[in-house]
């Protein structure tokens, strides 16, 4: 839309214009009322200075000044109304010396007052137009009435009672015409009027249009009887319909449980409570099933009359999706905690059967069939407490306290209790290539051991017929476990 500045500016420069053409019709006009005056008063289109009294030649060139100065202005700081003013003030000065030195009531160009008055309706106001009208007689009852006084000098052409009649005549005719033009000016006035405000209505309609199209929300409007009127773009996008597809459909066909939905409306309405929210399921051209969330109110007329329905509704599929995987993890979250306490509550009496195990068997024969009983009991608890672990590292892993580690002296370490492994047999032969140069890493220490430990128990159960490990750090860490039997 445009704004309150750039009207003005175009008001201006349509203002000026129209002043820029008053001044070139008025210097064509006194052309034109010269070369007139010159053959009339000479008798002959012949050229002849005599011809022609010295007043209209004054009039001419005070009309040829007036013009230069007229132009100036223009291009001056004065408001351009006022210069409209005063153009057509000394208009109805000059008019009024010419009819004064052309026979004033007799004068044929009392005629110009009407020109003038006529003109004045293009540029101003209807009131400001019957004021020209005004001002016009009264220069014509000047002229009439002064020399019928005997004031100015001027000797009188008609008496008193005969001047009236003239000047009344006139005068009716200048008001007459004065009522017209005030007329014509307003129908001009009414209808760049009503052209604005039909360019407004155009602009503010094209806003709305972009308002209403830039909304990410589905937006539906219907008459009362649910047939659709209009849809943005994102109703075209979120039904998958095209928009000349929409339009004439029922919104019933579109929404099953409208009709509910809009009784639900009335209602919370009538309790003035706020409009309660739908949600319904939707199905594309395409086959795809969209969630939608919805709410209805009513389209208003400008006599504040029920005339439609306004639907405006949102895609909620991947909204839903999202709750039902946060709702999904919340259960597995629920079921980690009460698995990591059964497990607790599993690896205590396993303990208590492991200890009652181990003082039963040292009170037990070694060759016995009870020794090797409780050797597979002891074995399968030991199976069962390691899947426990497991478990609970997974199910609620230990943050790490990570400092500064000397990787090589964590290996040193590693390899100090894997000698003393219960994994090592006689047949294994363990090599360690650790040099005394400290090697710091940023680590957890525990973390870095059990990563050693395993790794190096898990080369030991690879050789189940002996062989040669050998572990060690060169530059950074690195655990360089056997691929053969060395």
């Amino acid at each position: 839309m445009t704004s309150l500045i750039e009207k003005n500016r175009s008001a201006n420069d349509s203002l000026r214009r129209s002043a820029r053409n008053l001044i070139f019709g008025r210097l064509i006009v006194s052309l034109v009322l010269f070369g007139v005056s010159w053959i009339w008063y000479g008798g002959a289109p012949a050229i002849s200075k005599g011809g022609v009294p010295e007043g209209p030649i004054a009039i001419f060139i005070v009309s040829a000044i007036a013009t230069a100065v007229y132009f100036v202005l223009l291009r001056s700081r004065v408001p351009l109304a006022w210069q409209v003013w005063l153009q057509f003030l000394v208009d109805a000065a000059l008019i009024t010396w010419l009819v004064s030195l052309t026979g004033e009531l007799s004068s044929p160009f009392i005629t110009l007052y009407i020109v003038l008055i006529s003109v004045s309706s293009i540029f101003v106001r209807p009131m400001a137009t019957l004021f020209v009208a005004v001002i016009a007689a009264a220069c014509l009852v000047t002229v009439g009435i002064l020399p019928s006084l005997g004031v100015g000098g001027a000797a009188a052409q008609y008496d008193i009672k005969r001047a009236v009649q003239i000047i009344s005549f006139h005068v009716v005719a200048f008001l007459v015409v004065g009522l017209l033009a005030a007329r014509l000016s307003e129908r001009r006035s009414s209808g760049e009027e009503l052209k604005e405000t039909a360019k407004s209505l155009a602009n503010l309609r094209a806003l709305h249009e972009r308002i209403v199209e830039s909304i990410k929300s589905g937006l539906i409007t219907t008459d009362l009887d649910g047939t659709i009127y209009s849809a943005n773009a994102a109703a075209v996008e979120i039904t998958g319909l095209k928009a000349d597809d929409l339009k004439g459909r029922s919104i019933f066909s579109l929404f099953p449980d409208m009709t509910a939905a809009i009784q639900h409306t009335v209602d919370a309405a009538d309790r003035s409570e706020p409009a309660p929210r739908f949600e319904t399921d939707l199905v594309t051209p395409e086959g795809f099933a969209v969630h939608i969330g919805y709410n209805i109110s009513y389209l208003y007329s400008e006599n504040l009359e029920e005339s439609g329905l306004i639907i405006t509704f949102q895609d909620l599929t991947e909204i839903r999706s999202m709750e039902e995987s946060i709702r999904r993890k919340d259960r597995l979250a629920a079921v980690g905690r009460i698995g990591a306490g059964l497990a607790h509550e599993i690896r205590n009496p396993l303990g208590a059967m492991r200890g009652a195990i181990q003082v039963l068997e040292s009170t037990t024969p070694p060759d016995s069939m009870q020794s090797d009983l409780m050797g597979i009991i002891l074995r399968e608890s030991d199976r069962l407490n390691s899947i426990i672990t497991s478990f609970l590292n997974y199910a609620k892993p230990k943050a790490g306290d990570f400092t500064e580690v000397d990787v090589c002296e964590a290996i040193r370490e590693t390899a100090t209790l894997m000698r003393h492994s219960p994994d090592i047999k006689s047949e294994h032969q363990l090599v360690e290539e650790i040099p005394n140069t400290p090697v710091f890493v940023y680590a957890d220490v525990t973390q870095i051991k059990q990563i050693f430990w395993n790794l190096a128990r898990n080369a030991i159960q690879a050789m189940p017929d002996g062989g040669t490990l050998t572990i060690s750090a060169v530059s950074y860490t690195h655990l360089t476990l056997p691929t053969s039997s060395e």
